[in-house]
């Protein structure tokens, strides 16, 4: 699992609430009630909600029972304090957004409403390239499959300068459309061509097709005392089981 504080969401994980948060801090509303980008923090904020201290949830005791956790009545799983209802950044369109309205939001969704966001907008259309667009920004990353979470690494790792790095990834086409596995071989291949080394871990076809080098570690690898290793043309070596 990704995302060890309670408050990680889809957004702070994947560094695109921080760029929010420096936006909306820009805005004439807030300039005017004197908020900086820290107050629009989940952790340390003044406009975090104070009832569930921004993580969208309370727990209740009960008794001869486990806790229950339930959506905070306060802020209804926002996070935020009603006083951040009150900032409004106009997007490209005319419209006005609250931070917890986009927060709200799935990718694909906030891709059309942050354009003139550059950081953001590269963020979440890798996000997109990768499957996730349906995914919402306040998504807690505590929830996420393994799939999801290896693809939010992959888009947070397009984004650094990191290089001459092994990726391995176990299985990141699990929870994917057939549709978007051209996606995320892209993203693979990205990352690859920036100077890393990527060993997926898998059973889909296509992205087996598309590898470089193909190692088998069944049980006939095992039988014959050690594993077989394929080099080049690994399309037509591919059989059906």
């Amino acid at each position: 699992p990704i995302g060890a504080n309670v408050r990680s969401t889809v957004a702070t994980y994947a560094d695109i609430h921080d760029e929010l948060r420096r936006a909306f801090a820009r805005t004439p509303e807030a300039k005017a009630a004197g908020y900086k980008a820290g107050a629009f923090s989940y952790n340390t904020g003044a406009l975090r909600c104070p009832t569930c201290d921004g993580t969208g949830s309370i727990s209740l005791d009960v008794q001869f029972l486990p806790d229950v956790e339930i959506v905070c009545p306060a802020c209804r799983g926002s996070r935020y304090a009603d006083a951040a209802s009150h900032i409004h950044r106009e997007g490209k369109d005319g419209s006005l957004l609250t931070l917890p309205q986009l927060m709200d939001m799935s990718v694909d969704e906030a891709l059309d409403v942050t354009v003139g966001l550059k950081k953001v907008q590269v963020r979440l259309q890798t996000l997109h390239d990768l499957g996730l667009g349906y995914l919402t920004l306040d998504r807690l990353s505590s929830s996420l499959s393994g799939g999801e979470s290896q693809r939010i690494n992959l888009a947070t790792s397009l984004g650094s300068t990191l290089v001459g790095s092994i990726y391995i990834l176990d299985e990141p086409s699990i929870g994917l459309h057939s549709r978007d596995t051209a996606r995320l071989i892209n993203v693979l291949r990205m990352l690859q061509k920036a100077g890393n080394t990527v060993v997926v871990v898998e059973h889909d076809e296509e992205i087996i097709r598309a590898a470089d080098y193909l190692i088998d570690v069944g049980p006939e690898a095992g039988r014959k005392g050690g594993n077989i290793v394929y080099q080049g043309e690994v399309a037509s070596l591919v059989s059906a089981d």
